[in-house]
């Protein structure tokens, strides 16, 4: 069961990354993200640059770049990626889906079980273009991301 919840704690993480947020869906430029370094990822799709009305920074320096992310209740946030490893402190959230840049389902919570305690902490590698929808009518997606920049 504790593996069960620590792998399901890990698919939501993967797919938060929540990602930036804002009403509209942006369409993705033919671009294979996933063979590419992270470092050579678009400057357009970074996370504050894309989805800066949900990613907010609260610190930055050479060494890590600490965002907090708010997704509304029943909002979409915009395609962006995170170049960087992150530690993500999910403090909020309730139901969303997960989308890649095509608009393919990566995740879709409300398909699976909802027993996962807050706050909670993960690791997540550097994410390629994504964007999520927050289907919850109640709650917000609220957490901290510290990214890794060495």
């Amino acid at each position: 069961m504790k593996t069960t919840k620590h792998f399901l704690t890990m698919l939501f993480f993967v797919s938060i990354s929540l990602n930036g947020f804002s009403q509209e869906k942006t369409e993705s430029p033919s671009i294979d993200y996933k063979a590419m370094e992270p470092k050579d990822w678009s400057i357009e799709l970074d996370a504050v640059v894309s989805a800066g009305k949900t990613h907010k920074i609260l610190l930055e320096n050479d060494e890590v770049r600490v965002l907090e992310v708010t997704l509304k209740p029943g909002e979409t946030g915009s395609l962006h990626h995170h170049r960087w490893p992150s530690v993500i402190d999910v403090l909020e959230r309730g139901h969303f889906i997960d989308y890649d840049a095509n608009g393919n389902v990566n995740i879709d919570t409300s398909k699976m079980p909802s027993d996962q305690k807050l706050p909670t902490t993960i690791w997540l590698d550097a994410q390629p273009p994504y964007y999520v929808k927050n289907l919850s009518g109640t709650l917000s997606i609220h957490l901290i991301r510290v990214e890794m920049k060495r």
